[in-house]
């Protein structure tokens, strides 16, 4: 079991000089206390997730920070953009890394996002697809035919050339038919429990692995990473104080955003007709939840034995979604019994062998 941190909050209209000092300092802890990497995603028009509209340009930062975690995006949005211009990013962040860049791509969520594109929100997923495809080829020197604007095709290669001959690839994904294509095109997988359980979700995994066999890829060489909150300390009461308030007001961000993720598929719910104590107890009750089989939140010696079931269920990486508590001093002091957590994991692996 390998362990990454992972940034999804953040809200980026407040006016702060320091509104990425968590990004970088518990990147630089990742860096030396034997993380396997750091994931930042790409979010837009929206305070969840708000400081990261481009991953490139984080993952630029964390570049001249660190040495040796690698440095994924968590995910491109690829029907968003021209694949050329992240090619090219990408292949900044590769070189200024010393061969670190990595991507997991997405098919985009939101309708309001889809402002960016050229392309329409229904064909998402099948320009993902195509622009998958781009990306390998040009990553490895390829040249492509492209349009200009009056039409007139030529050939183009891109610029820098990246260290690593290949782009480390993962496909976010949540449905079979997902699964199933990154099983066929030997990619990896970052997944979460964000809409289901673990028992849910192991299907999913056996689905993935008989799609890598399948199609000649070998799953012991492939990563299947999954999303999980994470706040770890010495006391699991005085855990759950810390977290409780913080990730209510986490998951009612969050819960604001299915409004515009509902709005995509032509139905309609507003919270508005909610009362806010409704609100409030109803989000209570979603943190009981998350804390029970969903998260990475206890103490070092709590959460081992949920570490085993999801080794057992397939998931190789754990990537620890640290920022929904945005309290630096908070954050900060419960790194370290994370690490304790990865350390005596790694311990027992090496018992039983």
């Amino acid at each position: 079991m390998k362990f990454s941190l992972f940034y999804f909050d953040g809200d980026g209209s407040v006016a702060d000089s320091n509104k990425y000092k968590l990004l970088l300092e518990t990147a630089k802890f990742a860096d030396q206390n034997g993380f396997t990497a750091v994931w930042t995603p790409e979010r837009h028009f929206h305070a969840f997730g708000g400081l990261y509209p481009n991953p490139a340009l984080t993952n630029t930062a964390l570049a001249m920070i660190t040495e040796n975690v690698q440095l994924r995006a968590g995910s491109v949005v690829i029907p968003l953009h021209d694949v050329v211009r992240i090619a090219e990013e990408w292949a900044v962040v590769d070189n200024l890394s010393n061969g670190r860049a990595a991507m997991a791509v997405a098919s985009g969520w939101t309708v309001d996002d889809f402002i960016l594109s050229r392309t329409p929100h229904a064909s998402r997923k099948a320009n993902m697809w195509k622009g998958i495809d781009t990306l390998q080829r040009l990553w490895s020197g390829e040249a492509i035919s492209q349009q200009d604007a009056t039409g007139k095709s030529f050939s183009v290669k891109t610029l820098p050339k990246p260290i690593q001959p290949t782009l480390p690839l993962w496909i976010t994904c949540q449905s079979n038919e997902t699964f199933m294509e990154a099983g066929k095109m030997g990619a990896n997988v970052l997944t979460s429990l964000l809409t289901g359980d673990l028992k849910s979700l192991e299907p999913k995994i056996k689905l993935y692995h008989k799609c890598l066999e399948k199609h000649g890829h070998d799953p012991k060489t492939k990563t299947v990473s999954l999303m999980l909150h994470t706040f770890l300390g010495e006391d699991i009461d005085t855990v759950k104080e810390k977290v409780r308030r913080p990730f209510c007001n986490y998951l009612k961000t969050h819960y604001d955003l299915l409004e515009n993720l509902a709005k995509g598929m032509g139905m309609t719910i507003s919270l508005k007709d909610f009362s806010e104590d409704d609100i409030d107890s109803l989000l209570l009750f979603g943190v009981e939840g998350f804390m029970q089989g969903r998260s990475l939140i206890g103490t070092p010696e709590s959460c081992q034995s949920f570490v085993d079931e999801l080794s057992q269920a397939g998931i190789t990486e754990i990537a620890c979604l640290i920022d929904f508590v945005q309290n630096f001093d908070y954050v900060m002091e419960s790194l370290p019994y994370l690490k304790q957590l990865q350390d005596s994991y790694a311990k027992k692996l090496m018992a039983i062998a």
